[in-house]
């Protein structure tokens, strides 16, 4: 029988779990792929620490003496930074092998001129496991766009600041206490600004953005924020109403162009994140024929990410070479003006002395935490005039909880 040859960049969790998956399920991918999967090679970073690794695999620090392997035909790339691993796949693709990818930080920056490449020599990319770990959403969004037009796609995408509000909401722990145990149990690095400010969940929203409408927003004008800004005290106010903090990303097109922000936003029973708690992620994707779908379940850790990569694997053995682009699916929606529509917001710190016409009072939740409906353009402008006002939206539907009335008749 015919043998698949595997090198995996990296042995640390997303590596090795490939690693012992690829073992474990030897019998699974021999029957879906008629040919055994071996793991010929793996790159690691330091020769003197002990893996559980077998005999017969080629262990290096080079990946040029592994490129240079007599057979290879997939390339799994588990390590970080956008260097050296661009430049490694760049070779491996250029040697005619396959290639696999969790790296989304790599992938957000480089992913356009890999798969470019990849198209020019005839070879595949894949790419799953770079968001939502477990979850199958890239997958999910290349069937429904056969026929479907995609029109909005939300996420949760980021599992250590879903910990940290989930934790602080239930335990009702300060922000500081919830990051140290996010640290503790290994959800968050020593440096946890890539997800408490959103950063890694932008990587991944560019990378949905490709694949759902076929381009990306400008980096620039997309709204980015953390969860720094959301207190035990804010999260205390808002469970009383019933809704819950998310960090969301949220891709959609407004007025034909493509609008993505990552920020926290609330959400109440009736939404499909309202009950997305600790590490997990969650995608829901919206479009025109089929509705809104929501994909829910474990965003990291080592099986769950090498759960997207193998089935990664399958995908590239059994694919076409990889498209250089993805189908453009945007729709006219020349009604929608870009934070021009009014939405309802919680917002902190809130003068109501201030009187203007363009907001409506919905809610007084505490002394300084107010509920309101109002365009995000006229809420930008209140945050600039008062410093020290935080705001976040409300998806979804919200039960008013009195007659709404003027702001001025307070």
């Amino acid at each position: 029988m015919s043998v698949i040859k595997v090198a995996i960049l990296g042995f640390g969790t997303v590596g090795e779990g490939v690693y012992r998956t690829i073992q474990s399920h030897a019998e699974e991918l021999t029957a879906v792929l008629g040919k055994r999967v071996e793991v010929a090679a793996v790159l690691i970073k330091n020769m003197q620490k002990e893996r559980d690794i077998s005999g017969d695999v080629l262990i290096s620090t080079d990946f040029e003496e592994i490129l240079g392997l007599p057979q290879l035909d997939i390339v799994v790339e588990a390590i970080v930074d956008k260097e050296p691993t661009f430049t490694f796949l760049k070779k491996a693709i250029q040697r005619g092998c396959h290639i696999i990818t969790a790296n989304k930080e790599m992938f957000a920056h480089h992913g356009k001129e890999l798969l470019e490449l990849a198209e020019k020599n005839k070879v595949s990319v894949g790419f799953e496991a770079t968001v939502a770990g477990g979850i199958p959403v890239i997958q999910t969004l290349r069937q429904l766009l056969k026929i479907n037009r995609v029109q909005q796609v939300q996420g949760i995408l980021n599992g250590t600041s879903n910990f940290i509000l989930t934790e602080m909401r239930e335990k009702k722990q300060s922000f500081a206490q919830a990051l140290r145990l996010a640290q503790e149990n290994g959800y968050a690095e020593a440096d946890p600004t890539n997800d408490v400010e959103g950063i890694d969940a932008f990587y991944k929203t560019m990378i949905l953005s490709r694949i759902a409408f076929g381009e990306e927003p400008n980096w620039e004008d997309v709204e980015r924020k953390g969860i720094t800004s959301i207190t035990s005290e804010l999260i205390a106010a808002t469970e009383t109403l019933g809704l819950r903090f998310k960090h969301i990303a949220s891709i959609s097109n407004v007025g034909n162009q493509i609008k993505a922000t990552v920020k926290p936003a609330l959400v109440g029973k009736s939404h499909p994140f309202y009950d997305v708690e600790g590490v997990e992620n969650a995608v829901n994707v919206h479009s025109d024929i089929v509705g809104g779908i929501t994909l829910k379940g474990p965003g990291a850790g080592m099986f769950p990410t090498a759960s997207a990569v193998i089935e990664d694997m399958v995908h590239v053995c059994q694919s076409h070479p990889a498209k250089r682009n993805f189908t453009s699916s945007l729709v006219a929606s020349d009604d929608q003006k870009i934070g021009k529509i009014e939405e309802i917001w919680l917002v902190n710190g809130f003068s109501t002395k201030l009187i203007n016409p363009s907001i409506t009072w919905i809610n007084q939740v505490s002394e300084d935490i107010f509920i309101i409906k109002a365009a995000k353009k006229v809420v930008d402008q209140l945050a600039n005039q008062q410093k020290n006002l935080v705001y976040f939206p409300i998806l979804g539907e919200y039960e008013l909880a009195i007659k709404t009335k003027s702001l001025t008749a307070l």
